[in-house]
Formats: C-alpha cells, structure tokens, sequence
C-alpha cells in the first residue's frame, strides 16, 4: 500500500539526472598535482644516521618486507678503556610491493630513522624494482615536512612537571638549592 510501482526506478534515474547535469570536478593527475595533507603518507624515508640496527622495525613489520644486512665495527677505546664495538649498516632496503603501509615499522622505531614522507609518485614499470635500496630511501627523507610545533595551551609532560616540583622542594628546604 501507498508504492507506486516503478518508484524505485523513477527515484534512481531522478539521482541519474541531477548527476548528469553537474559539471565534473576531476583532474588531470599529471598536468594538476593533488592536495595532498602536509603529513599524508605516501612513502617510508630512512634517516640513516639514526639507524642502530636494532632490527626491530624488521621484526615488527607484519609482512616481512624490510631487509637489513650489517656488520659489527670495533672502535679503539679513548682513554685506555675498553675497544667498543658498534653496528655498522651494510643495507636497508623495503619491498613496496610487499608493504601494506601500516607504519608499525615507524612506530616501532625508537630512534627516530623511519619518517612517512608524502613522496607518493615512485611507480616502476617492473614489480621487481620496488625494492628500494637506503640510498633511494635517504633521498626521500628530505621530503619529510618538519613535525608540527607543541601546542602551547598544553599541559606540560609528566616528566616536565615532575623535575619542576623536585626542583622548587629543594629551593624550599633550608641550606638547599645550590
């Protein structure tokens, strides 16, 4: 009761029509780069220099597809300590073909050598060139926009407040601070 037969239909070529008649909003990829967020991901970059080799971005990552070689490097001790010895990074390499993007190997990184940079334009024309060796990977850090600025309504860290309360105890206590 109260359906019309075919209002459906009439409905759905209604929406067809209004559609038709609205100019389009596409653009042309190459000729118009797209509005990108400034902290979109688009491509992981290494900072080298941070880089231990700890492995554990390797270890993290859910697919596997982050190869590290290295070797240990024995530095002559200053001082007549102990020669120290230190990893040394041979190669650093992501499979994006393998990569789903899911940044666990960013967040998993206590150094800070993994960064999202919003390069996204690294297609290849054969599946095996998207291992992309530390040297490809360096480039790209310089894509990294810088992280933004701390809000300044903010409360300030736990271990901020805390040294601030130790610090005014001891300008409290008689004969204390300094």
């Amino acid at each position: 009761m109260g359906r019309l037969p075919g209002g459906g239909l009439a409905k759905g070529l209604a929406v067809t029509l209004r559609t038709m008649t609205r100019r389009s909003i596409t653009r042309q990829y190459p000729e118009v780069q797209p509005d990108l967020a400034p902290r979109s991901r688009g491509v992981i970059a290494l900072f080298e220099e941070n880089c231990t080799v700890c492995m554990l971005c390797a270890r993290e990552c859910p697919d596997w597809c982050i190869y590290i070689d290295s070797h240990k490097e024995t530095l002559p001790a200053e001082g007549g300590g102990r020669p120290r010895t230190r990893n040394v990074l041979d190669r650093f390499a992501i499979d994006f073909a393998l990569c789903m993007y899911c940044g666990i190997c960013i967040e998993a990184c206590p150094f800070d050598a993994l960064f999202w940079s919003p390069e996204f334009e690294y297609a290849e024309y054969d599946i095996a060139e998207l291992t992309h060796e530390k040297d490809r990977l360096r480039e790209w850090m310089w894509t990294v926009p810088p992280p933004q600025a701390h809000d300044p309504a903010a409360e300030p860290p736990k271990e901020v407040a805390a040294a601030e309360k130790a610090a005014a105890r001891a300008e409290r206590r008689p004969g204390g601070g300094g």
